[in-house]
């Protein structure tokens, strides 16, 4: 699989890497066996890099993964965590190093490592981004060798763009899939232009974008897809990527027609998010070994033409661009 610079780092990942977070919880269970099939899976089909966070089933995705790499010492693998979110209540004062180590030493012990590959701050406050401390902090931990390099995870272009222009962030996580375009205006040609890596989330818009979906589709209730519409356990924007579920569901019937022959609407989402300028790697999720072959043969897709992305592009204008666009 094609491999991309992951920003300063000196690191190559696959451009279709594996997010996490339904290993650990929030996406209804994914027994162990299960979960390290996923894992294997991936880095059979090419895949270099894997995301998780030390929130995501309280660890357990961490744990997994920590497993896996144990047993397989001699694959390159690149781990990104993420830190700020066990915190009872987001409070900018208590990003601090004394939390900052705490919270990596635990990461550490998960994943059966000295030194971190890389921290992404969790989507903090965005007071957080502003502050000095906090990455003053950050390069601290660099230099005790906590970790080898530290990034953010954001929910907003703005956040995004604030973070960039941190000379020590190696990278800049943020949703970015067809039904949420607007970090391709500003965000991307400026962590192109600063050396930061681009680590594109919800590439499938929790699903949506996959075309498996139907009003009437239930989802389990320990599944965010169920009880975060509203936004009630976090950023509504992370569910749907905070397009109303129907609107997506109508959106997501034409967007799957636009599939090429041979490949799936789930890869034609990802085949989307490859081609633009400025993506260092995309991190869909998986729930079985299937599904994860599937996200790694989106990177051998031929480059979508120009017509398709302009289909796509009036899909976006037409249905979600006045609800979604400006709020993120």
């Amino acid at each position: 699989m094609e491999q991309r610079a992951l920003g300063n780092t000196g690191r190559d990942v696959s451009v279709v890497g594996l997010g996490t977070w339904q290993l650990g919880a929030d996406w209804g269970s994914v027994d162990e066996s299960a979960a390290l099939a996923v894992l294997d899976s991936a880095v059979d089909s090419g895949v270099t890099f894997f995301d998780t966070a030390d929130v995501y089933g309280d660890g357990r995705s961490e744990q997994l993964i920590g497993r896996f790499r144990k047993s397989n010492p001699d694959i390159p693998l690149t781990v990104a965590t993420k830190m700020g979110r066990r915190l009872p209540k987001q409070d900018p004062a208590a990003y601090t190093l004394e939390n900052f180590r705490e919270w990596n030493d635990r990461s550490r012990r998960n994943l059966g490592v000295d030194t971190l590959d890389l921290v992404q701050l969790h989507c903090p406050p965005t007071a957080v981004y502003s502050t000095d401390a906090v990455f003053d902090a950050l390069d601290t931990l660099v230099a005790e060798k906590r970790i080898a390099a530290y990034a953010v995870s954001v929910e907003t272009c703005d956040e995004a763009l604030t973070a960039i222009a941190r000379p020590g962030v190696a990278s800049i996580q943020i949703i970015l899939n067809a039904f949420r375009t607007k970090p391709l205006e500003q965000v991307l040609p400026a962590a192109e232009k600063a050396n930061v890596a681009i680590i594109a989330r919800v590439p499938l818009a929790s699903g949506l974008l996959s075309g498996k979906y139907r009003h009437d589709t239930q989802f389990a209730t320990d599944d965010h897809r169920n009880y975060n519409r509203a936004g009630a356990a976090f950023d509504v924007g992370e569910t749907f990527s905070g397009v109303d579920y129907d609107t997506g569901i109508e959106a997501a019937q034409e967007f799957s027609a636009l599939a090429p022959d041979g490949a799936s609407p789930a890869q034609l989402a990802l085949r989307w998010i490859i081609q633009q300028p400025g993506v260092t790697t995309v991190i869909p999720g998986a729930r079985d070994a299937d599904q994860a072959r599937a996200n790694a043969a989106s990177a051998d897709i031929p480059a979508l033409t120009d017509a398709t992305l302009q289909a796509i592009a009036d899909i976006y204008d037409r249905r979600i661009r006045a609800t979604v666009h400006n709020r993120w």
